[in-house]
C-alpha cells in the first residue's frame, strides 16, 4: 500500500516537472520567434526607407526604373536681325579681321600671312542700296551663285521704302552687310583732309542705328570702309586706334573696276580694268559701286564673274 502511494507521488511529480519544462520551452520559443519577427520588421522598414531614398534620387528599384530629371537645354534666343549670320556661322564668308590684315601686310610689301596659293575674289559694292542698280546686281549674283559684300550708306537706306526692302533682300540672299558711314560727306568726316574721330564715329553709329531700324535691334556689323579709303586722309593712326577699341575692322581694296574714277566707262571697259587690277593677285578685294547711275557696273558684272572663275578664283564675302 505504502509503495503504491509513493509510486503515484513520484509519477505525479514527474508529470508536473514535465509540464514545467514544456511551459518554459514554449515561453522561450515564443520570445525567440517574437524577436525574429521584430528584427525582420525593422530590417524591412529600413529597406523600404532606403529604397524610397534611392527612388527619390532616380536609382533603379527592383520593379521600377525612375529616370534622373535632366534639365532641358535652353534654346538660344532668336536674334532680331533678319537672320544675318556671323563670319563663323557663314561658310561663304571670311572674317574682316583676316582681310584687313592681309591687305595691310600686302600694302607694306610683305608676304601676307593668309597667302596660301588659294585664289579668292571678294566682290565689294559701295554707296548703295539704290532702286535702279542694286536689284540688277542682286539678280546677277543670285544667277551666278556668288556672295558679295555691300558697304552700305545710311542715307541711301533711308531714300525710300524700296531701298529698305533691298537691304533686307541683300541679307536674305546671304550677302555681307558692312558700313560705309551714314553721310559719305568728306567735309564732315575729313575736315582739312584729316579724319575727325568724333565726326567719323558719330556717323558710323548713326549708320548702325539705321541698320537696326531696318534689320532688327540685334543687328551688328563691325566691318567698315572709309569713303575714299583711309589711305587718302591724314590722321590715320588716331582713328585706327579708336576703331580697334570698338572692335571694328576697316577694309580697303587692291583691285577695282574704276566705275567711280575718271570718265564714265561702259561695261567692256570696266571689265578690262578688273582684268588689269586683279593680275597677280591671290586675294583680290575688288571695288565697285551699286549706287544710282552705275548701270554699266551691273551690265559688266556677269562678265567679271565669268572671267574671275576662268582664272580660278573662288568668291567669298567679308564679315
Amino acid at each position: 500500500m505504502s509503495n503504491n502511494i509513493n509510486y503515484r507521488r513520484r509519477r505525479s511529480n514527474g508529470k508536473n516537472k514535465k509540464k514545467k519544462i514544456i511551459l518554459f520551452s514554449s515561453i522561450v520559443l515564443a520570445v525567440v520567434v517574437a524577436g525574429m519577427l521584430s528584427a525582420k520588421y525593422i530590417h524591412s522598414k529600413n529597406i523600404n526607407a532606403d529604397a524610397s531614398e534611392f527612388n527619390n534620387k532616380g536609382v533603379a528599384t527592383e520593379n521600377k526604373v525612375e529616370a534622373v530629371p535632366v534639365e532641358e537645354p535652353k534654346e538660344k534666343p532668336k536674334l532680331e536681325n533678319s537672320g544675318y549670320l556671323t563670319a563663323k556661322e557663314d561658310s561663304n564668308a571670311d572674317s574682316a579681321e583676316f582681310v584687313e590684315k592681309y591687305l595691310y601686310q600686302q600694302s607694306l610689301g610683305q608676304m601676307p600671312e593668309g597667302a596660301n596659293g588659294h585664289k579668292v575674289a571678294y566682290l565689294t559694292f559701295d554707296d548703295g542700296p539704290s532702286e535702279t542698280v542694286t536689284p540688277e546686281v542682286l539678280s546677277v549674283l543670285k544667277e551666278k551663285g556668288v556672295k558679295a559684300t555691300f558697304f552700305v550708306l545710311g542715307k541711301s537706306i533711308n531714300e525710300s521704302d524700296k531701298t529698305k526692302e533691298l537691304l533686307k533682300e541683300t541679307v536674305k540672299d546671304g550677302h555681307a552687310i558692312a558700313s560705309h558711314t551714314y553721310s559719305h560727306d568728306y567735309h564732315y568726316l575729313y575736315p582739312h583732309r584729316t579724319v575727325s574721330i568724333e565726326n567719323f564715329m558719330s556717323d558710323i553709329e548713326k549708320n548702325n542705328e539705321t541698320f537696326r531700324q531696318v534689320l532688327g535691334k540685334d543687328f551688328v556689323t563691325k566691318t567698315i570702309r572709309f569713303p575714299g579709303g583711309l589711305m587718302s586722309w591724314k590722321g590715320k593712326d588716331a582713328i585706327k586706334e579708336k576703331l580697334q577699341e570698338g572692335g571694328y575692322h576697316y577694309i580697303e581694296w587692291n583691285s577695282l573696276s574704276k566705275d567711280a574714277e575718271g570718265k564714265a566707262k561702259v561695261a567692256s571697259e570696266l571689265l578690262e580694268e578688273v582684268k588689269k587690277s586683279v593680275s597677280g593677285r591671290e586675294k583680290a578685294v575688288i571695288l565697285m559701286h551699286d549706287a544710282a547711275g552705275k548701270q554699266e557696273t551691273a551690265k559688266a558684272l556677269p562678265q567679271v564673274i565669268d572671267y574671275l572663275r576662268e582664272q580660278g578664283y573662288e568668291f567669298r564675302s567679308i564679315k
